[in-house]
Parts: structure tokens; sequence; C-alpha cells
């Protein structure tokens, strides 16, 4: 009896519900007679049986709310380690920009998501509904939510798809698009896809009562939903906005034949930046399964937590080994690259995230080894199609994003599917399977690249068109910061002359614009369209 009482003090103190402490002491108090003695044995049973339930249930409740509350917490910190990794990627002069722009993705993302956003993600949700819808129609700024954890961790991950741009747009992009574009994804174009895919009304939902193929596509934490939308954002953006003045062309607009590298200021921030990602990824990927109370959850979670720390240590060491073998071959000389291990370690925790909670720990070191591979590959590759990144963000995102959800069709087993989502319809190729579920994914990378191209492509020509989208030759060569934020720059060395002589100095901005204009009408027919006019 003295055991009964402390788990019911202890509930009362867990759930902090009033309700649920006096129900339970008055059905404990029922089973006491005037003598101090239970009622029946039978009696004592059933209603011990009964309290047991009564708590257990409360404090499950309680557990997963906090559950949500800490994953959500280290999902949104990785925030700051976005902000750290692009403050250190750009040069001195725009260091405050690319902080703003880091900030402003949380806040408009939390705005547009509770607007708009969360409504045509989740709006409608019933998982005993067969009926497909291609967006949600129901509970448009909360009203008629419930859950409202549920709500912050998916805000939390549309504020990360949005971040993923703000690196690769880097000391060139105008505030005014940057905040429009932001707004449009969070509030538009990533509902629709976490729809299609995480909502049972979705047409890709494998949890769905008539799923795609009898299977749908498995995603468990975001490489398809998250990291492919925040890709291939990235990719159109950075194509039509052009590389930063001097990167891959001269003042004239002649192709330089080895492009110009743009350092960033501080490595320090950038290893700060990737480490912190990595701690939140593990909020990232472990809270994907919402709930810890229930059957085989401590197990489904614990094998999250491993396969997202193999995947980044084999994505670092094959990132960075490659690129040594590839630089000794070219050059005769080996270099160790603390850029290609910090990314590639980047790269391999994208790569796992789809099939962190699906495949075998031995399949989770394969995917990271080959998603370092295909980093340094499309890194190199975007250089040569002289498209610049400024944080290869698109190499990191898109492009492992693409591998990640290839992978869940190729090593996902019986086992873990079964211990995730309760139910077997298809397992990787691999792994034994007919392809279904291989097609299953391979149509959700179809419908994410093709969704987010037929709304951003126009959007962003747009922004070019009405002069929003690229800051103006003299802001660009002055630096961001200055420009926009009327930042004083000491560090004369690593600055622009615009910055050195001051913001005022209307000659030398004349003559910044001259060379724009110059520039414009000498580049390359392929780079007229992304020159700001």
């Amino acid at each position: 009896r003295p055991s009964i009482i402390i788990i019911i003090m202890i509930s009362a103190v867990i759930t902090s519900e009033t309700t649920v402490y006096e129900a339970c002491k008055a059905l404990y108090a029922d089973t006491i007679n005037d003598n101090g003695d239970y009622a029946s044995s039978s009696s004592q049973s059933d209603q011990l049986d009964y309290m047991l339930q009564c708590i257990g249930t409360s404090n499950a409740k309680s557990i997963d709310v906090f559950f949500l509350i800490y994953a959500s917490s280290l999902v949104f910190f990785m925030q700051a380690g976005f902000a750290m990794l692009c403050a250190g990627c750009v040069q001195l002069k725009n260091v405050q920009n690319s902080m703003l722009k880091n900030l402003l993705d949380a806040c408009g993302a939390a705005l547009g998501f509770y607007s708009v956003g969360y409504a045509f993600a989740y709006g409608g949700l019933d998982y005993n509904d067969p009926s497909k819808t291609f967006i949600g129609t129901t509970n448009f700024f909360l009203v008629g939510v419930d859950d409202l954890m549920f709500w912050l961790f998916q805000f939390a991950f549309a504020a990360s798809a949005a971040t993923i741009v703000a690196g690769t747009l880097a000391e060139r992009c105008q505030m005014a698009a940057y905040l429009c574009y932001s707004f449009a994804l969070t509030g538009f174009v990533y509902p629709v896809v976490a729809h299609a895919v995480w909502s049972p009304q979705g047409f890709l939902n494998a949890e769905a009562v008539t799923p795609m193929w009898g299977v749908g596509a498995l995603d468990f934490a975001g490489s398809l939903v998250v990291h492919l939308t925040g890709g291939s954002t990235a990719l159109i953006a950075t194509y039509l906005l052009g590389p930063r003045r001097g990167r891959f062309y001269d003042h004239r607009g002649t192709p330089l034949q080895t492009p110009k590298e743009f350092p960033g200021h501080s490595v320090a921030l950038q290893m700060l930046g990737t480490f912190i990602l990595w701690f939140g990824w593990y909020g990232f990927n472990t809270g994907s399964a919402i709930t810890i109370t229930g059957p085989y959850k401590d197990q489904v979670v614990s094998l999250v937590a491993v396969n997202t720390t193999l995947a980044a240590a084999s994505a670092c060491v094959a990132a960075m080994s490659a690129n040594y073998i590839y630089d000794e071959r070219k050059t005769g000389e080996g270099t160790f690259s603390l850029t290609y291990a910090m990314n590639g370690t980047l790269g391999g925790l994208v790569s796992i995230t789809g099939a962190c909670g699906l495949v075998e720990p031995w399949a989770a070191v394969i995917i990271g080894l080959v998603a370092g591979l295909i980093y340094l590959t499309m890194s190199k590759l975007l250089v040569r199609m002289r498209i610049d990144d400024a944080v290869d963000a698109v190499p990191v995102h898109m492009t492992n994003g693409i591998w990640g959800t290839i992978a869940t069709g190729l090593f996902a087993n019986s086992k873990r599917i079964k211990l995730a989502y309760g139910k077997v319809n298809d397992v990787g190729v691999f792994m034994g399977g007919d392809g279904r579920l291989l097609g299953c994914q391979c149509c959700g990378v179809l419908f994410v690249v093709g969704w987010v191209t037929l709304i951003m492509f126009p959007f962003f020509c747009v922004l070019n068109y009405m002069g929003w989208f690229r800051a103006s030759a003299s802001d660009e060569v002055e630096g961001l910061d200055s420009s926009y934020h009327c930042s004083t720059l000491l560090l004369n060395s690593q600055v622009g002359p615009a910055a050195r002589y001051g913001k005022n100095n209307q000659q030398l901005r004349r003559s910044l614009d001259t060379m724009e204009g110059v520039e414009e009408n000498t580049s390359p027919p392929q780079q007229r369209h992304i020159i700001h006019p």
C-alpha cells in the first residue's frame, strides 16, 4: 500500500493534473473499509488495475509531450548551427547580414507555419479516412488544434527547410527577396510536400488506409520532405541569382580560367556550426518517432541515434579521404581538407535522416560512405558548371536528400519497419523486396523536385524581374553589412574598396554601377538572365 501511495504522488507531480490525482486517490480510497483493510481481494485487484492504467496513461502523455519539447528544442537549436556555419563561410563584411537572415528564417517560418502552413500540411488529419487530398483545408491559425506540441515540432522542421537556402545565397541577395521566399517556402511549398508524404491523406503516405502501390514512401525524419525540398529550392535560387561578383567571371564578364576562391573569414565558426548541427540532429531524427512510450519505441529511438552517429562519421571520413586522393592524383600532393570533412559530415547526416529508424547499423555506415562521395562529386561538379553555392548546401542537402530517400528503398528491412510503423508492406531491394518501395521512393523524389521547380522557379524569376532579388554591384562589393545594416567594418584588409572609402563615396559607387552595366552587356549569353539590371 505505501508503494501505491508513492506512485500516485509521483503521478500527480509529473502530470500536474489535479483531476487525475483526485480520481486515482478516490479510487484507492474506495478499496479500503472502515477498519483500514481491503474490502475484498477481487475489488482490490480490479481497482488497482484501473488505477494503474489511469496513472500510466496520464504519465505517458506527459512523457511524450516532454519528449517532443526536448526534441523540438534540439531541432530549433540547429538554427544556431546554421547561423554559425553561414557566418563562418562568408566574408567579414557580410556576417551581420547572414546572421540576420538566419534569425528571420525562424521568425518567418513561425508566422507562416502558424497562419497557413500547418493547415496545408496537416489540416484534417485522419488515419481512418481513405480519401486523398492535395492539401489540408482546416486548422488555419491553429484553430481546433489540440496537440500543440506536434505543431511546435513540425514548425522546427519547416524552419530548417527554409534555412538551408540562406547560405547558398549569401553575400549577394537582397533582404526583401529573402523575406518573400522564406514565407512562401514555409507557408505553401514545404507544407504541400509534408502533406503528400506525412499526412495520411497524402498520396505518398505509407500509413494511409490505401497507400500508393500498397506501400507508400517511407521518410522517417525528412531526407525527402525537409532536405530535398530545401536543397532543390537552393539550387534554383542560386542558378537564377548568379555567382558572386568575381567568382567565375571578371568585371567584364569574361570567364576566369580558374575560379576565384572566396574563403570564409572563420573556420572556427564553421566547425562550431557543424558540431551544433550534429548535436541538433539527434533531436531531429529521434524526435520523428513522435512518441517514446509506445510499444518498442525505446528500440526505435535507440537505433535512430546510433545510425545517425555512424552515418555522419563514415561520411566525414569518406569525403576527406576521397578529396585527399583526388588532390594527390591531380597535383601530386594530397591535402586533408577541413571544409570537405565538415560538409561530408553534414551530408552523411542528411542521407541517414530518411532511413535512420529503418535500417541496421551496418547499412547506416554504407549509406554514410556513399553520401560522402556523392557530396564531394557534386561539390566539384557545381564549380565546373559555374554555379556558386557559398556553403555547399546543394551538394549536402539536395543530392544527399535524394540519396537518403533512395537508400531507404534499398536497405530498409522488415524488422525495423515493423517496429517503426507497426506493419510491413515491402522492404528494400537489397533486403529481398520486390521493388515497390523503391519505386515509391523514386516517385517521391520526382514529386518533390517537380513541385519545388514548378513553384519556386517562376517565383524567383518574378523577384529578379522586379529587381528585388540581387543586390547592386556597389552594395555587393562594399559588403551587405554596410549597405543594409549601417555596420562600420574596421578590418579594411577583409572588405571591399567601397567599405574602405565609405558608403558616401559617390564617385566610387558610380564606377561600380558602371562596371555592373559593362558586365551585363559583355557577359556570356547563358549568364545574362541572372545579372541584376
